[in-house]
C-alpha cells in the first residue's frame, strides 16, 4: 500500500511539473509585417492573428490615414527636431517611452503631452516581455506608470512590446490592465545611429510602402528620420493622407 501510494504521488508530482513547464514555455512571437507592393495593406500572419482578440492593433481602417508612432528611449537632439517638425505640420503622434527619457528629459516628454502627442508605455527596462510572468509583466508596466506620475507626465493606455517580442498571455494581461497593445504595419532599419540609412533611399522606401491605415514605427533618435520628416509629412499631405490618433483604434472609429 505504501509503495502504491508513493508511486501515485510521484506520478502526480511529475504531471504537475510537466504542466508547469508547459505553461512557462508558452509560445512567444516576434512581430513583423510582410511588405506588399503597390501600396497594398499588409496582412497579419495567421499564427499571430490572435492579437485582434486581445486589444492588439497593427493597422487602422482602410482609409487615407497614417498613425505616426515613435519608440523613444533617450534624447540625442533628434527627438526635439522631430517634435519641431510635427508641430509645424500640426501632426500628432504617439511616443512610446522608457523610464530613462522621463527621468532625464522630463521637459521634453512633457512637451510631447502639451503639444497633443500621446505618451505611451514602452516599459521601464526594454526587456523581452514574452518571458515574463503575469505578475512581472504587470509590475513592469505599473513601474513606468508610477514614474510617469511622479514626474507629472500623463500616460496614455497604449503599450508597445520592446523589440516586438510578445506572447498571447502578454496581450491578455495588458488588456486586463486597460491597455491596448500597438504593433505596426511599417518599420525599417532606422534605429542604429552608427549605420543610418541614406535620406534619399529612406524617403523612397517609406513612400513606396505607404498604405491606408498605416501604423508607422519610426525611431525619433534617427538623424535620417529627423532630416526627412518635413518632406515626408509634406508628401503624405499632398497625397491626401491625414494623421490619426491611436484613440481611433481603441474606440473602433
Amino acid at each position: 500500500m505504501k509503495k502504491s501510494f508513493f508511486a501515485r504521488a510521484a506520478s502526480l508530482l511529475c504531471a504537475l511539473t510537466l504542466f508547469s513547464t508547459a505553461a512557462l514555455a508558452a509560445p512567444s512571437f516576434s512581430w513583423y509585417c510582410v511588405r506588399k507592393k503597390d501600396h497594398v495593406r499588409p496582412v497579419c500572419e495567421p499564427n499571430m492573428a490572435f492579437i485582434e482578440k486581445h486589444g492588439g492593433h497593427y493597422l487602422g481602417n482602410d482609409e487615407k490615414v497614417i498613425y505616426l508612432t515613435f519608440d523613444a528611449g533617450y534624447e540625442n537632439g533628434n527627438v526635439e527636431r522631430i517634435l519641431d517638425t510635427l508641430k509645424a505640420h500640426n501632426a500628432h503622434g504617439a511616443f512610446f517611452v522608457l523610464s530613462n527619457l522621463i527621468k532625464t528629459n522630463t521637459d521634453l516628454v512633457l512637451r510631447m503631452a502639451n503639444e497633443g502627442h500621446l505618451v505611451c508605455n514602452h516599459t521601464v527596462r526594454h526587456k523581452d516581455m514574452s518571458a515574463f510572468s503575469d505578475a512581472d509583466f504587470e509590475a513592469e508596466l505599473r513601474a513606468l506608470e508610477n514614474i510617469a506620475k511622479e514626474y507629472g507626465v500623463p500616460l496614455a493606455p497604449f503599450y508597445r512590446p520592446p523589440e516586438g517580442r510578445f506572447s498571447e498571455q502578454n496581450l491578455i494581461c495588458a488588456e486586463k490592465m486597460g491597455y491596448d497593445t500597438v504593433f505596426w504595419s511599417f518599420a525599417y532599419a532606422d534605429w542604429d545611429n552608427a549605420r543610418q540609412p541614406r535620406r534619399e533611399s529612406a524617403m523612397k522606401l517609406i513612400l513606396d510602402n505607404t498604405h491606408n491605415g498605416e501604423i508607422a514605427l519610426l525611431h525619433p533618435t534617427s538623424k535620417t528620420n529627423a532630416d526627412i520628416l518635413d518632406a515626408l509629412l509634406t508628401e503624405w499631405e499632398a497625397q491626401g493622407y491625414r494623421f490619426g490618433e491611436l484613440w481611433e483604434l481603441k474606440e473602433g472609429l
